[in-house]
C-alpha cells in the first residue's frame, strides 16, 4: 500500500493495523497470556511481579517511558507500576490504566484443542485467558500509542502516565490508597483506558463510569448443630427455613427489589435516553433475556444500566449433593447489589440491619464482604464528545455511549480520588467468556480498536486541542467542586 499520500493520522491508524498483519500483535499477546498471572493464587506471586518488570517496563522504556514499581500498601498482594512519558511539564497529561492479572485457568474445562496459556485462533476469535480482561486490551492501547510516536517522531505533543496493577481480579486492593498516595506523580488532566465489554460485538462503545457494588454474607446458627428431622422436626429452629423467608422481604419471586433503601434513585433524563433503547442480548451467546424479570416496567436498556440489582450469589444449607434426614445446623447467602450513582451504598449495612430487625429477624448475622462506588462522567462533558467524535472518524460509523458499565470497576479511584473525567473504550463483548472457559477476543474488534484507540491518541497531540484539554480538565474540577 502505498502510504506517501496518507495523512500523518490516517498513517498512524495504518500502522497500528499493521501490527496485526506483521504477526507482531499476536506474538505480543501470546507472550503475555502465556505468563500465568492468577492473583487468587498465592503461588504466582513471582509471575504478577514479572509481568511488570520483565513484560511491561521494557516495553514502555522503548517508547520513552520511565517506570517506578510500587509496593502496595495493602500487605501480601501484588505491585502496582507507575510509568510516566514527560515531553514537556507546561502540556496536559493523559492518564491510561491497565491490569495485567487474570483468572483461574480452569484448564479441564475449555473446548478441546484450546488451552487457556496460549493462542488458538478459530473462526475469528483469539482465544486465550486474559485476551479480553485485560491483558488483550491494554496490548491495543500500547500497539497504539506506539505507532502514533512513530508517526509523530517521538513528540506526541502531550504527557502520558499509565498506572498498571495486579489485583484487579480479587477487588483491586491497594488500588485507592496507591492513587491517594502517588496522587502528585499521578496527576493529569484526562483518564482513558479500556475494560469490559461493549454493548454489543457490531456495536463501539464508550462507558463514562459504572454501576457500583456491595457484597454481604448473611448467615444464621442456631447453636443447636445438625439434628434429627424426625427426633427433632417441628419444635426447634430450622435456619434454612427463617433465612429464605427473610430473603423473601428483600425481593420479589420476580427479582423486584422490595425495600426503597435497596432501589435506585430516580434516572436522569440524559442517562435515560443514551440507554433506554439499546440492545441487550441476541447474540448467539447470550442468555435469554426474561421480560418480566426485575424492575420490568422498564426497557431491557434501563435495567441493565440505570437500576440497582439485588442478586442472591450464593445460597447454602445441609447438602444437597448427599441429603441426610438432618436438620442444617446453619445457613447462609452471598448478596450482591449492584447500584447506580445516587444510591446511598455506604448506608445499606445498617439499613439492612434496621429491615432484618423489624422483620423479626434479629439473630441474621450481616457481614460487610466489601464494595465500590458508583461513578458517572456526565454524558455532556466535552471529553466524551471529544472521544466519541475521534472515534468515530476513525471508523466511519456511530459510537454507542453508555452513561455507566452495567458490571463495577474501579473508576471511583481515577474519578473520584484523582478527580478526573474518565472515559472508557472497551475493546471486548459481552459473550467474550471472561472469567471462564473458553475466554476470547474477536479479531473484528481488536483491528476496530487499534483503530479507534490511534486515533484518539493522535488527535489529543494536534496543536489545537492543548486548548481543549485544559478547558475540559478545568470544567471537570468545576463541576466536581459544585457537586
Amino acid at each position: 500500500m502505498d502510504t506517501t499520500q496518507l495523512s500523518g493520522r490516517e498513517l498512524a491508524l495504518q500502522l497500528a493495523s499493521n501490527e496485526l498483519s506483521s504477526g507482531n500483535f499476536y506474538q505480543t499477546l501470546a507472550r503475555r497470556v502465556g505468563l500465568r498471572t492468577v492473583s487468587q493464587d498465592p503461588e504466582h506471586s513471582d509471575t504478577l511481579r514479572d509481568y511488570l518488570t520483565e513484560e511491561i517496563v521494557p516495553h514502555l522504556s522503548k517508547l520513552g517511558f520511565d517506570s517506578q514499581v510500587i509496593e502496595n500498601p495493602k500487605s501480601d498482594h501484588p505491585p502496582l507500576l507507575i510509568s510516566q512519558r514527560i515531553e514537556d511539564p507546561t502540556l496536559s497529561t493523559l492518564l491510561l490504566y491497565g491490569h495485567g492479572d487474570v483468572t483461574d485457568g480452569q484448564e479441564d474445562q475449555w473446548s478441546d484443542g484450546i488451552a487457556p496459556w496460549e493462542l488458538t485462533f478459530v473462526d475469528g476469535r483469539v482465544y486465550g485467558r486474559g485476551t479480553a480482561d485485560n491483558k488483550g486490551q491494554h496490548s491495543i492501547n500500547l500497539a497504539a500509542l506506539e505507532a502514533v510516536i512513530k508517526v509523530r517522531e517521538g513528540q506526541l505533543g502531550y504527557n502520558v502516565k499509565i498506572l498498571f496493577e495486579m489485583s484487579e481480579e480479587i477487588g483491586s486492593p491497594g488500588l485507592e490508597e496507591t492513587c491517594k498516595t502517588y496522587k502528585e506523580a499521578l496527576k493529569s488532566d484526562l483518564f482513558l483506558a479500556s475494560d469490559g465489554p461493549r454493548i454489543r460485538h457490531d456495536m463501539p462503545t464508550l462507558f463514562l463510569g459504572s454501576r457500583g457494588v456491595v457484597q454481604l454474607k448473611l448467615a444464621l446458627n442456631t447453636g443447636n448443630g445438625g439434628r434429627h428431622s424426625g427426633n427433632w422436626g417441628g419444635i426447634i429452629t430450622n435456619p434454612a427455613v427463617v433465612l429464605c423467608n427473610a430473603l423473601s422481604t428483600l425481593l420479589s419471586s420476580e427479582g423486584k427489589i422490595l425495600v426503597d433503601f435497596l432501589k435506585a434513585p430516580a434516572m436522569p433524563d440524559e442517562v435515560a435516553q443514551l440507554v433506554r433503547n439499546l440492545p441487550v442480548g441476541g447474540g448467539d451467546n447470550d442468555p435469554a433475556i426474561n421480560p418480566a424479570w426485575g424492575e420490568n416496567q422498564l426497557t431491557d436498556g434501563e435495567r441493565l444500566y440505570g437500576a440497582n440489582t439485588l442478586e442472591i450469589l450464593g445460597l447454602s444449607a445441609g447438602r444437597t449433593d448427599k441429603p441426610v434426614g438432618a436438620i442444617p445446623a446453619s445457613a447462609e447467602a452471598i448478596l450482591q447489589l449492584r447500584f447506580v450513582k445516587g444510591t446511598d451504598w455506604q448506608a445499606v449495612e445498617k439499613n439492612l440491619r434496621q429491615h432484618l430487625n423489624a422483620h423479626g429477624f434479629e439473630g441474621i448475622q450481616i457481614q460487610f464482604m466489601g464494595g465500590y462506588a458508583a461513578t458517572r462522567l456526565e454524558p455532556s462533558h466535552p471529553w466524551v464528545s471529544f472521544v466519541a467524535q475521534s472515534a468515530e472518524n476513525s471508523l466511519g460509523q456511530a459510537v454507542h455511549i453508555l452513561p455507566n458499565l452495567g458490571g463495577t470497576i474501579p473508576n471511583h479511584c481515577f474519578s473520584d480520588v484523582l478527580n478526573l473525567p474518565t472515559v472508557w473504550l472497551p475493546h471486548s463483548y459481552a459473550s467474550c467468556n471472561q472469567h471462564a472457559p473458553d475466554e476470547h477476543l474477536l479479531e473484528t474488534i481488536i483491528e476496530q480498536g487499534l483503530k479507534i484507540a490511534a486515533g484518539i491518541l493522535w488527535d489529543l497531540g494536534e496543536p489545537k486541542e492543548q486548548a481543549f484539554k485544559q478547558t475540559t480538565t478545568t470544567t471537570h474540577r468545576t463541576a466536581t467542586k459544585a457537586e
